[in-house]
């Protein structure tokens, strides 16, 4: 399999996520080209901590997979389910981890359940533009 090289855009649009943990705060950032996540940025605590540089870590090489043109559902199967020592509870999900966290919050916005919804959205919408254009 070839997996193809994206180049990152100069300008990119993107949305944050506060995800709460046991190490306090996380913040994820997914940037999108062509709607698919090429970048992502993962902030926690302070500075200079352990826990922060991991999840810069973290996102640097999922953001590295991605731009080389490895499908998003491919992370989400290689870092949802990871564990860790410090499981975390947040509104009805339960983070194992921060890559757990950031796997569940890709699924989310990227999975397949994700695509069938705005699958459905668009032909809602398709079918409210023909009945528009039909009324004309």
């Amino acid at each position: 399999m070839t997996e193809k090289l994206i180049i990152r855009p100069r300008i990119l649009n993107g949305f944050t996520v506060e995800i709460k943990t046991a190490y306090g705060k996380m913040y994820v950032t997914i940037n999108e080209s062509d709607s698919k996540p090429i970048e992502i940025f993962i902030i926690i605590g302070k500075s200079g901590r352990s826990i922060a540089a991991k999840a810069e870590a973290i996102g640097r090489l999922i953001s590295m997979i991605l731009r080389n043109g490895v499908e998003v559902e491919k992370v989400i199967k290689q870092i949802k389910g990871i564990g860790g020592e410090n499981p975390h509870p947040d509104g009805k999900e339960t983070y194992l981890s921060i890559p757990d966290a950031v796997g569940k919050l890709l699924e989310e916005f990227y999975g397949e359940k994700a695509q069938k919804t705005n699958e459905d959205k668009i032909k809602k919408e398709n079918i409210l533009l023909e009945d528009k254009h039909n009324e004309i």
